[in-house]
């Protein structure tokens, strides 16, 4: 994948994921173990970092045909997470069919029912037409009003009250959880 990283730990990683074994807990039983034969195992430390590697991979690829960031469409990464954002409906087509692409050349697969469409306006008022979703090279994405981005809510009314609303809430949570160790 031209990182630079050295062959021996290529190795390493190569035999630390090669006949790795799982096994699942239901209703308090536990499964007979099974083979993991493709991806990495979830949870595991390496996984996170390898994805990353291979998301990376992807992003950069975009990013030098010069399709990751122009006047009309920017695409922000962050974990697994992936915001695409333009100035209109058909400025955004582009941009996700070469990121469908190019996850698609290093195994990476975009799962529709994943992606979320919403069309924010500038105005505080919320708009009816993020709600229709969007088709984009024949995949229908589900329009929502609102989503969690990198823990903040977006909101089609470009709106910061729900987001302001649910961190006093989550303050209020985290206080009255611990009040009894402030009255001790």
């Amino acid at each position: 994948m031209s990182f630079g990283i050295p062959r021996k730990i290529e190795q390493l990683i190569k035999m630390t994921l090669e006949g790795a074994q799982a096994t699942v807990i239901v209703d308090g039983k536990i499964s007979n173990p099974f083979i993991i034969g493709r991806g990495v195992r979830q949870g595991d430390g390496l996984s996170a970092t390898l994805f990353n590697l291979v998301l990376h991979k992807a992003l950069k690829n975009l990013e030098q045909s010069n399709m990751i960031l122009n006047r009309l469409t920017q695409i922000c990464g962050y974990a697994d997470d992936i915001l695409v954002t333009a100035r209109g409906l058909p400025a955004p087509e582009a941009p996700c069919v070469e990121m469908n692409r190019e996850a698609g050349r290093v195994g990476l697969i975009i799962k529709p029912k994943k992606t979320k469409y919403t069309y924010t306006r500038f105005s505080a008022s919320p708009s009816r037409r993020s709600m229709k979703g969007a088709t984009i090279n024949g995949v229908t994405y589900e329009g929502v009003a609102e989503f969690i981005y990198l823990g903040m809510v977006i909101s089609n009314g470009n709106s910061v009250e729900k987001e302001i609303q649910r961190h006093i809430l989550a303050g209020n949570r985290t206080y009255f959880a611990t009040v009894s160790l402030f009255r001790n």
